[in-house]
């Protein structure tokens, strides 16, 4: 597969509700705004010709001035997103010029690596869809309402979706054209188009920052990459 016209649309327009005021897309970490360790890591490499940043209405202004700072600002666009997350996946879908492949990224995901963004479009030439992911580490419960438990699930059979998730174009616009009701991943929508969709090893240190302790964790994760950088 040639990585030619391949964008990249990192989403970053939650509201943090869990994160009691702080917004998480702009905290500090490592000396600079969690969603920057992102925006650099895409913008080093060398596959993507387009990036988007999809950003709310608060945080707006900080991000234009963050990507008129960045590495390689002519390739980044900035644009507004939508009260759930696939508005604004959809309105960064509309910002993309021609383009092949589109790999959807969480911008409260820091410490995406080159190496998962090259793994992900490898893994989507089988199918036209790829996602990263870890196995899960712990037993897996399924519950009811109640919280009572309705059956373990075999453990060697779970994982735990991440993102970059890779799409050809096509195949994801299709998706999030007929898209309706609350989705909280971009598979989720190729899935009921009949999609196969791969998975392909994502990191367990690709986390994902929700909540305070998150941002703690990860702030403890950022010295460590300083240390073994320097």
């Amino acid at each position: 597969m040639s990585h030619k016209d391949v964008a990249a649309i990192i989403v970053a327009a939650g509201r943090s509700r869990r994160m009691a005021g702080t917004d998480k897309t702009f905290a500090e970490l490592g000396g600079r705004p969690v969603v920057s360790w992102s925006l650099d890591t895409f913008e080093r490499s060398p596959a993507i010709n387009q990036i988007i940043l999809v950003l709310n209405k608060d945080n707006f202004e900080a991000g234009r001035e963050l990507v008129r700072s960045s590495l390689r600002s002519g390739l980044t666009q900035v644009c507004l997103g939508g009260e759930r997350r696939q508005d604004s996946v959809k309105a960064g879908l509309d910002m993309v010029k021609r383009a092949e492949w589109v790999i959807i990224h969480d911008g409260a995901r820091p410490f995406v690596t080159r190496k998962l963004v090259e793994d992900g479009l490898k893994a989507a030439r089988e199918t036209g869809a790829a996602i990263a992911a870890v196995p899960a580490r712990d037993t897996v419960k399924l519950v009811r309402k109640n919280l009572t438990v309705s059956r373990t699930i075999p453990r060697e059979r779970v994982w735990l979706a991440q993102t970059p998730q890779v799409f050809r174009y096509d195949i994801i616009r299709h998706a999030y054209d007929g898209s309706s009701g609350d989705v909280t991943d971009d598979a989720a929508l190729v899935e009921k188009l009949g999609f196969s969709v791969r998975l392909y090893h994502g990191s367990y240190l690709n986390m994902k920052i929700t909540t305070l302790e998150d941002l703690v964790l990860a702030r403890r994760q950022a010295r460590t990459i300083a240390r073994e950088t320097t």
